[in-house]
């Protein structure tokens, strides 16, 4: 292992283990995006990349394979997506979905598939036509696959390290064997710890510890991914106000260094790469309604000149921003009053670079 030399930040001793392949040498951006709008979004704003969920089940008749003829769907993603020289990112979100899904709470039905033999044939095989898609599709172009958001948090939760390893290296072989060249990415959920810190806002020091638990559990699985995606929330905070009647997720600068601190103890232990996906789209000048709600995440990042906030992030090991709604009814790229586009432009005109 290197040492780490005298003055070297976080971020500089991160980019010595080399960037993925292809990577932009400043700290990416994009967003969720439909099928056939690649070119749309490249005239609006010069972004990074873009991303699309894939669902359904493996064993429903209606997951992703099925919404073009043999799963070509992907393929013609991450085609368009090149095209128009954005990076393709397919959230793999299959799961969950699949049947027979037993249990009443999402970690119940995740494990219960998880041991169940036929779904996961039938995962393995979906997952198998998956590779050969984008692997094919993309050739040496940087696609990334990103694997089962929450999934993780809950093998944690369950301490289920066996099943988490078993299945991580599963992953990592078929792809190693099938499409060498995708990029695949892990997620990492700090409430996998057993504790959420936007409602608990411990110190910084317990920032620290629970770093150390989800590298701890990082490390279980005895393998590495590409890359590490993490989600701060998966709704606007006047979302979760207005119409789940939950006012406490909103962020105040105490939130963002405690993620700063997390980010950057998991990132010290792993010596992993981090983006942050499906960041609220939400801005504080909108109304609240449906499809408008409110937040402030896009503007503590971005609508920052001078960058302290966007510095801070990268040294904690970050190198992407990934923008989107998690669920119908939040704020999207076109519904903010155009603010995403407007500060994307203007970032990225003069992007942070990385590594320094």
């Amino acid at each position: 292992m290197r040492m780490r030399r005298p003055g070297l930040s976080l971020s500089m001793l991160l980019s010595l283990a080399l960037l993925p392949f292809g990577w932009p040498h400043h700290l990416l951006l994009g967003v969720a995006d439909p099928p056939g709008d690649a070119h749309r979004l490249a005239r609006q704003a010069h972004v990074d990349a873009r991303y699309q969920y894939l669902s359904g089940g493996v064993n429903t008749g209606h997951g992703w394979a099925t919404w073009n003829p043999d799963g070509t769907f992907a393929s013609m993603y991450v085609r368009e997506s090149i095209a128009a020289h954005i990076i393709p990112v397919l959230t793999y979100y299959q799961l969950l979905q699949s049947q027979p899904a037993v249990g009443s709470t999402e970690m119940q039905k995740d494990l219960s598939n998880l041991s169940d033999p036929a779904t996961m044939r039938a995962y393995w095989n979906d997952y198998r036509l998956l590779l050969r898609r984008v692997g094919n599709a993309a050739g040496r172009h940087v696609a990334i696959i990103h694997i089962e958001p929450d999934l993780w948090g809950y093998l944690e939760q369950a301490h289920a390290a066996g099943l988490a390893r078993s299945f991580a290296r599963k992953l990592i072989a078929l792809r190693d064997q099938l499409a060498p060249h995708v990029l695949l990415a892990w997620h990492l959920s700090v409430w996998g710890t057993g504790e959420d810190p936007t409602y608990t806002k411990p110190s910084l020091a317990h920032m620290d510890a629970l770093a150390a638990k989800s590298a701890a559990f990082y490390a279980s699985l005895g393998t590495r991914f590409d890359l590490v995606f993490n989600d701060v929330t998966d709704r606007d905070a006047g979302f979760y106000q207005h119409v789940e009647g939950n006012p406490n997720t909103w962020w105040g600068p105490g939130d963002f260094r405690r993620l700063d601190a997390y980010l950057a103890g998991f990132t010290r232990r792993t010596r992993t790469h981090v983006v942050l996906w499906q960041l609220p789209l939400g801005n504080t000048m909108l109304n609240n309604t449906w499809g408008h709600y409110r937040d402030n995440r896009l503007q503590w990042w971005l609508d920052d000149p001078s960058g302290p906030h966007l510095r801070a992030i990268r040294g904690a090991g970050v190198i992407g921003l990934l923008f989107g709604g998690g669920a119908a009814g939040t704020t999207s790229d076109e519904t903010d009053g155009g603010v995403f586009y407007r500060l994307a432009r203007r970032y990225e005109a003069h992007p942070l670079a990385l590594g320094h």
